[in-house]
């Protein structure tokens, strides 16, 4: 039976098929999406985790959207997920080593963007496109 694609929530391609040997691309693509860094980020804040805890931390994302953006993170290397063989099982989720790596790059980013937010909000208000103005 086809699985309904409407229902289910839509993650990024592994590889870009145009460009797959595009390092940025393809980086990019999986962890610059609305949740990805927001995952990570409540991760490296929060360190180990359980589902319910990062639904509350995030709590605009839907389980479906964070069960995938979840998923993708493993998938790629970024989350570790542990599944504990008990009744309820328990699944916590940590950061590997390779989001580790990334976390100084995601600081960076966090801290421009607190840096500028004014101004680009500014930008954002005074914006007009110029097909309007013709």
């Amino acid at each position: 039976m086809k699985p309904d694609t409407h229902t289910r929530a839509k993650r990024p391609a592994a590889l870009d098929p145009q460009i797959p040997d595009c390092p940025i691309r393809n980086v990019l693509a999986r962890i610059c999406d609305k949740w990805s860094l927001l995952v990570l980020h409540t991760l490296a804040q929060e360190g180990v985790m359980r589902f319910s805890s990062l639904r509350r931390c995030i709590p605009d994302i839907s389980q479906k959207m964070l069960t995938a953006t979840l998923r993708t993170l493993e998938a790629d290397g970024y989350i570790h997920r542990t599944v504990y063989a008990e009744v309820p099982p328990r699944v916590e989720y940590t950061l590997t080593s390779l989001a580790h790596s990334l976390l100084p790059l995601v600081g960076a980013l966090e801290k421009w963007a607190v840096a500028h937010m004014d101004t680009i909000q500014r930008h954002r208000q005074q914006y007009r496109p110029s097909a309007l103005l013709h």
